[in-house]
């Protein structure tokens, strides 16, 4: 189930430029040689369907696995790619623009074919696989994002894990460089296409330092904005206060910013409360993997009337006549109104994947369930597959 199986041939051009570019997912790939160590496995992918998750999936499929893809996101799919992976022989259930109950159905149309693995980008399948299909047999699985294993952390809270979960998002050779140059700059990005805005001189606040909020912080220091960041945990607050950002409470930051990036995977970042102490323009945007941290309905609740003024940009007038804009309708921006991360970063994060779910493969069956992170071993694998891949040598 895809929007239009006639965008295959332009899907297959944009899966190549990125394949091209992700070297160190071919390394990792290639190490196996011609095995095929997932031959008869069949693996159910819920991540964000774009062209550099087009080469993941396509790197299983080569070494043997049957796959069925759902979307991540809603929103994000690029329809093309979508298209090109359903040509490709993958059963994919993916459409950009879905409605809350069609994306839903469509992560129940993957747990329905019985996947063996389950590679995760939010925790959807791991959730229904303990709740819906709790009589599922499933190996393990994988997690990409912060949020998801957030999310299955709770779970594991409520109920005994079923299977072993490897958090991926946990991984050095993820977090250190998806999270901080790869949103890093896919956010600016998107900021970028949807406003076109001059950074410098602007006051940006972040809203979250982890990785994630590190790498939008220091990109747009670099284009010259005066940057604060807030946040709840006391360590990464006082991370960034010596880094040499300002750190506020969003109380006081909502009075004086003029860009917002959330960056927390959090509900209730900012809410009527904060945008009706925001001055005139504010732009709005969220990079966390879920559209909870912006208070969308109070900003429509507030508003006088609403526009769409540019491609993903909307405005929202009060009635005293200040302007609030949203970009991407609080949606995460760097997917819906860009590219996402470029594939050389894509291609560390799914070079762990790839070498996570042969794992699960070969040991899923007798290790014990819970969460888990990457294996140091397949960890520092990752950063040689990526140092050979750029043609660098080390000690050691």
């Amino acid at each position: 189930m895809v929007h239009n199986k006639g965008l295959a041939k332009s899907g297959a051009a944009r899966h190549k430029w990125a394949a091209d570019h992700m070297r160190t997912l071919a390394v990792a790939a290639g190490s196996f040689g011609t095995a095929r160590p997932l031959g008869g496995v069949r693996i159910g992918f819920c991540l964000q369907v774009t062209a550099e998750t087009s080469a993941l999936i396509m790197a299983a499929k080569k070494l043997g696995a049957q796959v069925v893809a759902c979307a991540g996101n809603p929103h994000t799919t690029q329809d093309d790619i979508a298209a090109y992976l359903a040509s490709s022989g993958a059963a994919v259930y993916a459409w950009r623009g879905q409605t809350r109950s069609e994306f839903h159905r469509c992560i129940r149309r993957v747990m329905d074919d019985s996947p063996d693995i389950l590679v995760d980008d939010g925790g959807e399948l791991s959730i229904l696989a303990h709740t819906r299909y709790a009589d599922l047999p499933v190996l393990g699985a994988t997690e990409e994002t912060t949020t998801g294993v957030r999310r299955i952390r709770a779970l594991g809270r409520r109920t005994a894990l079923r299977y072993p979960i490897i958090a991926v998002n946990d991984a050095r050779t993820k977090a250190m460089f998806d999270n901080v140059h790869g949103t890093g700059q896919s956010a600016i990005d998107a900021l970028l296409r949807t406003c076109g805005v001059l950074f410098a001189s602007k006051s940006v606040i972040v809203a979250g330092y982890g990785p994630v909020g590190r790498g939008v912080a220091s990109r747009c220091a670099e284009l010259g904005a005066r940057v604060s960041v807030t946040e709840v945990d006391p360590v990464r607050a006082l991370e960034a206060h010596m880094a040499g950002y300002d750190v506020q409470r969003m109380d006081a930051a909502a009075r004086t910013g003029q860009i917002f990036i959330t960056c927390t995977g959090q509900r209730s970042v900012i809410t009527a409360r904060h945008i009706s102490a925001m001055r005139d323009g504010a732009i709005l945007a969220n990079v966390g993997h879920f559209d909870v941290e912006i208070d969308v309905a109070a900003l429509g609740r507030m508003a006088h009337s609403k526009r769409r003024i540019r491609r993903g940009l909307d405005e929202f007038t009060m009635r005293t006549g200040r302007r609030i804009l949203l970009v991407s309708g609080g949606y995460v921006a760097n997917l819906v109104s860009a590219s996402g991360n470029p594939p050389e970063i894509m291609a560390l994060s799914f070079a762990n994947q790839i070498r996570c779910i042969v794992h699960l493969a070969r040991h899923g069956r007798t290790a014990e369930p819970g969460i888990f992170g990457v294996s140091s071993a397949i960890d520092g694998q990752v950063a040689r597959d990526a140092l050979a891949a750029s043609g660098v040598r080390i000690d050691g």
